[in-house]
This record gives C-alpha cells, structure tokens and sequence, in this order.
C-alpha cells in the first residue's frame, strides 16, 4: 500500500512539472543580445505620409529599415500613445569599424 501512493505522488509530481513545463518560452531579454554587424549599408529612409494623429498628444514612430533574412526590409512607421515625461529616441543605423548597427529605438526620460 505504502509502493502505491508514492507511486502515485510520484506520477502527481511528474505531470504537474510537464504541464509546468510546457508552457514555458524563454527568449533573450531585451538589451542582452547584440546583433552581428551587417556589411551593407541602409538605404536612405523611405518618405512616409501618416496623416493626422488618431489623438492629441500621439507620437509618430517613424518607419525604418531592419535587417531579416540576409537583407534591409522596411517596418512602417505607426502612432502611438505618448509616455508621460519620455520623448521618443528613433531607431537608427550606426556605422562601426566591423560593419554596420542598428539601434533600436526606445522612449529616453526627459
């Protein structure tokens, strides 16, 4: 009787850490990885028309180029709510000794 329920503890346990398990995603946290420096440069910024903002205060995110797949691709640039006492630092290539960077853009406090 005592083999029976720590055999049945034992299988609880297993399946809550699966079911534990299972669900877990890890991924690098921000700020941790540093992108391989990419040898071509970025071709100018397209021109963007976004119109007017969807409320007062909105935050135009410009568009810019990013680098997927071996090549630059563009991300539209979109609105977005404004963060108290932050302004917007755009994302933006650098060019370095190994190549080019690009760093991404982020709300800097005032």
């Amino acid at each position: 009787m005592r083999n029976g329920r720590i055999l049945i503890r034992n299988a609880a346990i297993v399946t809550v850490l699966s079911a534990t398990l299972t669900a877990c995603v890890v991924y690098p946290a921000r700020g941790y990885y540093v992108a391989p420096a990419v040898t071509i440069a970025p071709p100018p910024p397209r021109v963007e028309v976004y119109g007017v903002a969807p409320a007062p205060g909105y935050v135009w995110m410009g568009g810019y180029w990013n680098w997927v797949g071996g090549r630059h691709v563009w991300v539209a640039g979109h609105w977005e709510a404004p963060h108290r006492g932050y302004r917007w630092e755009p994302h933006h290539w650098v060019h370095e000794r190994d190549g080019w960077h690009l760093h991404e853009g982020h709300w800097v406090r005032r």
